[in-house]
């Protein structure tokens, strides 16, 4: 085995995982301390799919961040995951499902509000009672794209931008920082900006050796998008199902 072989074979190995933070949630229906860390941990990662579909509601950008803010507050705070049904253990699902509830109340209330002949301003109260905004929801746009899709959407991003970090901080633990900007393109279909015998020069390696390394990062990313899905699901046979609803999503053309 050449020199330039054995140093593209030295990708960083798999790290160990976590157990599934869904299931964990899910079986102790957010009592203990560790279910309510692995609920926090999940509604602190997936803030962005939930900010995009409150996007579609709410016409003003800090209202709706403020929204989204008090509706991740009132989970963790009021035991929201009583009302997960049996056999829905996707946290993208239950989480979809709990934002239109949130957001239905919402809409209530305003036209509650109306109704008995006052203003119509929602308060948003996420822990301090001085801060109120006035919010005014709106019907999505039918011409634009459907709140679901840019939630999925949203909800993709969110986990291969996760499998990327982790991907890159592996790297950096193992001093190959430049070796994963270098092939980085080759997992983001940017690989138009960079050939392999250019990346090859880089790095000092052989195309043969990037090619090979190239197939190892692209196999090893695709464990950690495999891995980061695994999180959120209740039962390992829903992975595969996820993976390719992910791959389905992202090869939408982005609106």
């Amino acid at each position: 085995m050449s020199e330039e072989t054995s140093s593209a074979d030295s990708t960083p190995r798999p790290a160990g995982f976590a157990p599934t933070r869904w299931t964990l949630v899910l079986r102790a229906r957010g009592e203990s301390a560790a279910a309510q860390a692995a609920l926090s941990e999940l509604c602190e990662s997936y803030y962005a799919p939930v900010l995009a579909f409150v996007r579609c509601t709410v016409r003003d950008e800090e209202a709706a961040r403020d929204l989204t803010h008090e509706f991740f507050a009132r989970l963790l705070a009021q035991h929201g995951l009583d009302t997960v049904e049996p056999g829905r253990g996707r946290f993208r699902s239950f989480l979809l499902g709990a934002v239109k509830h949130f957001l239905a109340n919402q809409l209530d209330r305003m036209q509650a509000q109306k109704r008995g002949g006052g203003q119509a301003p929602i308060s948003i109260d996420a822990g301090d009672a001085a801060h109120t905004t006035t919010t005014t929801l709106q019907i999505p746009d039918p011409a634009g794209p459907a709140p679901d899709a840019l939630f999925d959407r949203q909800w993709a991003l969110t986990i291969t931008g996760r499998a990327l970090d982790t991907l890159a901080a592996e790297f950096n633990a193992a001093d190959k920082a430049q070796q994963f900007e270098t092939l980085k393109p080759w997992l983001l279909g940017d690989v138009e900006s960079v050939s392999q015998a250019e990346a090859a020069a880089r790095l000092g390696l052989s195309e043969g050796a990037v090619k090979v390394a190239v197939h190892r990062l692209r196999r090893r990313f695709r464990e950690l998008v495999r891995t980061e899905i695994a999180q959120t699901v209740a039962d390992p046979n829903h992975v595969q199902e996820e993976l390719r609803y992910l791959v389905e999503v992202l090869a939408q053309p982005d609106t």
